[in-house]
């Protein structure tokens, strides 16, 4: 068992079992495996754990990472827990199990801010139904792989923990998507951020650009020799920095970065691309590049 968060890479098909106290944080953890690629689910009888196993057996490739969700209100786990994981283990199907766990005091807290009662207090207060099912869970926690106390964890650190704990890339790496359009077909709605390059001179005026596009390097060449346009590229790439640091800490997987001109044909190209490039460098952060009216008329 380990409290610590040192990865260890899964094996291929792995079934990983969260659970642990209601209100410790399940939903968030599985939300955080869901974004690291994992097929999660939640509610599901813990009898039809090794069913499930056997059919993504029967079926290579289909899902080679595995998470249930399984609380208390899990029809089952009172008596069957134990019993799914050792018919799991005699089949020689690796398994882990992922314990969260906190203080009573902030479990109590929690429901009570919710305003929901424990589903195991019954008539009885919620730190009753908190005893009750540390008492039900204890063999289930002793035999845990990785117990994660989140006592002291807000939802975005719980959900960087278990990123730490099950990614095999290392820290979290960030999606950049760095989107060219023309601002006459209208900005984007999804992006995070939008730079408007209106104000580099315009290829389109220039008859042997003008059938040409930003990923041509006479157009290229053209748009980034202006030194306005240089200025902002290095400026603009500086003042993400810390931006894109701080989505790393609040766990946020992806942004996207709007970059318009007229058209999205020439300067918006351009620019996209040699921003592409320069915060591909970026440790931690892929990118994307996508021209979304390029080829309009």
């Amino acid at each position: 068992m380990s409290d610590g968060l040192t990865p260890v890479k899964p094996p291929e098909n792995e079934l990983l079992i969260v659970t642990g106290m209601s209100g410790a944080g399940r939903t968030t953890a599985a939300h955080a495996l869901e974004d690291l690629g994992w097929y999660v689910v939640e509610g599901m009888p813990t009898e039809l754990i090794p069913t499930m196993m056997d059919l993504i057996a029967r079926n290579p490739g289909s899902v080679e990472k595995l998470a249930v969700v399984v609380d208390v209100r899990s029809r089952g786990l009172y008596t069957d827990i134990l019993g799914a994981l050792e018919q799991i283990r005699t089949a020689g199907i690796s398994y882990r199990v992922l314990f969260l766990d906190a203080s009573d005091e902030l479990l109590v807290r929690r429901f009570e801010q919710g305003r929901r009662p424990h589903p195991l207090q019954g008539s009885g207060r919620i730190l009753d139904g908190i005893t009750a099912e540390r008492e039900t869970l204890k063999d289930i926690r002793n035999g845990a792989e990785i117990v994660l106390d989140t006592t002291d964890l807000n939802v975005h650190g719980l959900a960087a923990a278990v990123t730490d704990l099950f990614s095999e890339d290392g820290p979290i790496t960030l999606r950049l998507n760095v989107m060219s359009f023309g601002f006459k077909y209208g900005v984007p709605a999804d992006a995070n951020f939008v730079a408007d390059v209106r104000f580099v001179p315009n290829p389109h005026w220039v008859p042997e650009l003008r059938p040409l596009t930003g990923q041509d390097s006479a157009v290229r060449d053209y748009v980034l020799v202006d030194a306005g346009a240089e200025e902002f590229v290095a400026r603009y790439v500086e003042a993400l920095r810390p931006v894109l640091e701080g989505y790393r800490r609040e766990n946020k997987h992806y942004a996207t970065i709007a970059v318009g001109c007229t058209g999205g044909k020439h300067r918006s190209v351009a620019i996209s691309e040699e921003l592409a490039r320069r915060l591909q460098q970026t440790s931690n952060v892929t990118v994307n590049t996508v021209h979304r009216d390029l080829g309009r008329e």
